[in-house]
């Protein structure tokens, strides 16, 4: 019999529990959410804080103008994002994937949506495999209307991040939305409810790459989500009159060891994804640790120890040995290391990087000319970029043998805009032999004379 190529797996309807790690999860979907929703209506220096402008290719970042001549910051910032991640990986598995991922994320608040509307699991499960009447149609329908509602909102705010929020706030109450803007929200809409509310734990397990090449970063002291089988097998219900003897002198009925584990299925019904815990390591595991906070619930209430599910690393559950320092992983060192190199470099750029650009082109229409003193005249078109949300006068300074004077005053330019200036360098050519020769022209902001920029021009002399 020919072995299917898919696989139809059953919908998953984890239980809600408690404890240290899942108020951290639902604390990292507030954070999250908080920013990402609100970040576009932050303004900051009479702007909005965080935009991409398509038209004029700049990125508004809290009073920080980068253009497209910036791009190796963003380049630097992918590089961050990657190390980022093999070192995260290496350290702590999937963590990212069960506390702040945006799939999980939002699979989240979908699941929370529908326990609203829908009920606790089993009222959910009995709701599904029922015949469809008003009730259920009732139910599900508002369920998948908020979901569409929500999703519809992230769509929004994602657009607002690159058309002024506000104004597109006043657009949407208006009843006008450009078409672009339209189709953004409504695709990044639609992929949300489609991931996080229809698809949910189905990504994280087949469709996610994260979870597939993961195992290439692991090691032997990668923290993970751990069953300590010693502990807990075998497993079996007991007694709690039973945890005050010592685990190798509990005997169940039939006068066997029994373990801490009393194969509750706790774990199981907790997990987002719907993997037993207790089979290994597993991809499918996001690292969420639902099944340590319920586990904890079931060893405080069996007067045992909690830890029988825990953060732990291979090496430290074979062995029973603390978890291992930093120091004593070198690879953990050499992306440490390069990640600061890298952040360090990138904000000493970002803090000496002067907010303005200059384009020194000659007028090709004039070769070079002479004026009524007796001195050769270059024209060039100066084009100068100012970033910064306030108007600058700008000065050309020239110093080069040879050269009488720079025709030029100071150069005006408004805030966050180009200007173009026709400029003269006037020379001596009693000083300048014929030909060619380089000037080093220095642009400096008047109103801000730290901040300084070197160009070259080609002078022609007849």
């Amino acid at each position: 019999m020919a072995t299917p190529l898919h696989f139809v797996s059953s919908k998953v309807y984890p239980r809600l529990t408690g404890g240290r790690f899942n108020t951290l999860r639902v604390a990292f979907v507030l954070v999250t959410q908080l920013l990402y929703f609100g970040l576009p209506w932050l303004n900051w220096g009479g702007q909005q804080a965080t935009r991409f402008d398509f038209d004029s290719m700049r990125l508004y970042l809290f009073g920080l103008t980068l253009l497209p001549q910036d791009f190796i910051y963003l380049a630097a910032a992918l590089i961050v994002a990657a190390l980022g991640l093999f070192l995260w990986t290496m350290l702590a598995g999937r963590l990212w994937c069960g506390f702040s991922c945006p799939q999980t994320v939002y699979t989240e608040i979908m699941i929370w949506i529908e326990r609203w509307v829908e009920g606790p699991p089993n009222q959910r499960r009995k709701r599904d495999a029922a015949p469809w009447g008003a009730e259920k149609v009732l139910r599900k329908g508002s369920t998948q209307l908020l979901m569409a509602a929500f999703s519809l909102w992230t769509g929004l705010t994602l657009v607002g991040y690159f058309t002024p929020m506000r104004e597109l706030a006043a657009n949407l109450g208006a009843g006008r939305i450009g078409v672009w803007e339209a189709l953004f929200a409504l695709s990044y809409g639609g992929f949300t409810w489609l991931l996080a509310g229809v698809l949910r734990e189905q990504v994280c397990k087949h469709m996610c790459p994260y979870a597939r090449f993961q195992g290439a970063m692991f090691d032997r002291d990668t923290l993970l989500v751990a069953y300590d089988d010693k502990r807990g097998e075998p497993r079996g219900a007991r007694r709690k009159q039973h945890a005050i003897i010592p685990i190798a002198a509990n005997v169940g009925r039939d006068d066997k060891p029994q373990g801490a584990c009393v194969d509750c299925g706790l774990c199981v019904q907790v997990c987002p994804t719907g993997i037993d815990i207790r089979d290994g390591l597993q991809y499918e595991c996001i690292g969420c640790a639902a099944c340590i906070d319920v586990c904890d619930e079931v060893m405080d209430k069996t007067g045992q120890a909690r830890g029988l599910i825990r953060f732990s690393t291979q090496h430290a559950m074979e062995q029973q040995q603390p978890l291992p320092s930093l120091r004593q992983r070198p690879r953990a060192l050499v992306y440490s290391g390069l990640l600061l190199a890298i952040v360090a470099l990138s904000a000493t750029g970002l803090a000496l990087r002067v907010p303005f650009k200059v384009d020194i082109l000659r007028d090709r229409a004039v070769m070079q000319r002479e004026s009524n003193d007796g001195y050769i005249e270059n024209v060039y078109n100066v084009r100068i970029m100012n970033t910064e949300r306030d108007s600058r006068r700008y000065q050309l300074q020239v110093e080069s043998a040879g050269l009488v004077r720079v025709e030029a005053p100071p150069l005006q330019v408004a805030g966050d805009s180009v200007t173009s200036f026709n400029v003269a360098l006037v020379a001596d050519p009693a000083l300048l032999p014929s030909g060619s020769h380089t000037v080093s022209v220095r642009i400096v902001n008047l109103d801000d004379p730290s901040q300084v920029l070197h160009e070259e021009a080609r002078l022609l002399m007849p």
